[in-house]
């Protein structure tokens, strides 16, 4: 793989990091003091880090807050723009939900501040088999966390909503001799009125279908569209696969709304840093699919939405 992959990086001439800064882009923490109208508001950070607000429940999803998506300060790929919002300044939060154990996805600054901040001291903490170990290594109790296996259901916010753990075409390690050792998910969120398909990070497979014949209908389906390349579909589908993804969920009919994520604030591929959106876009005008793709730290109510935040 490397020999096939030094070639294309040293040829690669696409805008991999912005050119010119972007934002700033700012979270008001007055907004979540309102309740969402339509009992749903999802506040985007950038990649897969998303609080979403459902039926008076908070869930904080796979939060990066650190500076690199990698294991310093100095090392890893640097975010593209400043977090919205200091952690400090989070709601309180009644679940974070932690997809698997790769450096994009959970962040050892960002799992170290959560826990010690009080507003947090009561905190459900969910997560995938084994990797509950690390979040107790960055200062989460371990009565606070609860690891979930595939198909398994776990209740939260005090039974207002179900969390279950799904298959996902994936794989997890924080470095190149620890693969495989932890538990990787997607994950299906239900409250008693609204639901939502969370993808985390894979690659296009089956597994959809049945997913999505399984505990469908979603209100919301999130999935991946960043950091692929043709050299590793199989664990990241790239804007193409997250249609095709979409349409074996059930579509709009049962999928409800299609929100990108895992891109927009890492270098993690080949591709031109806005070519995930710009591809889904190109597509879902084509297809007519409802899209929610809010700016970056903006509480916004779950309805179909397509911000250009990116061009500017």
């Amino acid at each position: 793989m490397i020999f096939k992959l030094l070639p294309l990086y040293l040829r690669n001439k696409e805008e991999k990091f912005p050119r010119n800064p972007l934002g700033p882009f700012h979270t008001d923490p007055l907004l979540y003091m309102t309740p969402p109208k339509t009992g749903m508001r999802v506040t985007w950070f950038g990649h897969s880090s998303t609080l979403l607000e459902i039926d008076g429940v908070r869930i904080l999803i796979d939060p990066v807050w650190d500076l690199r998506a990698g294991p310093s300060r100095w090392l890893g790929p640097r975010r593209f723009f400043s977090p919205t919002l200091p952690l400090e300044q989070l709601p309180a939060i009644d679940v974070v939900l932690i997809s698997h154990d790769h450096y994009d996805h959970l962040g050892k600054a960002t799992i170290q501040g959560l826990s010690k901040l009080p507003a947090l001291a009561g905190t459900q903490w969910v997560t995938s088999l084994g990797v509950g170990k690390l979040l107790q290594d960055f200062g989460v109790a371990a009565t606070q966390i609860s690891e979930l296996d595939w198909t398994q259901t776990i209740q939260i916010a005090r039974g207002a909503c179900t969390v279950t753990s799904v298959p996902a075409r994936h794989f997890s390690g924080r470095s190149l001799f620890n693969r495989f050792e932890t538990l990787w998910a997607s994950f299906v969120i239900k409250s008693g009125r609204q639901s939502v398909y969370y993808g985390a990070d894979s690659g296009m497979w089956d597994g959809f279908a049945e997913i999505g014949a399984a505990y469908g209908p979603f209100d919301l389906t999130m999935l991946e569209i960043g950091a692929f390349h043709e050299l590793w579909k199989n664990i990241h589908m790239g804007p193409d696969g997250a249609v095709q993804a979409y349409a074996a969920l059930g579509g709009p009919a049962r999928a409800g709304l299609l929100m990108p994520i895992h891109w927009g604030l890492f270098d993690l591929a080949l591709h031109g840093w806005r070519q995930p959106v710009e591809r889904m876009l190109e597509i879902s005008k084509r297809q007519l699919l409802p899209l929610f793709a809010p700016e970056p730290g903006l509480p916004t109510e779950v309805a179909a939405v397509q911000s250009d935040w990116w061009r500017g």
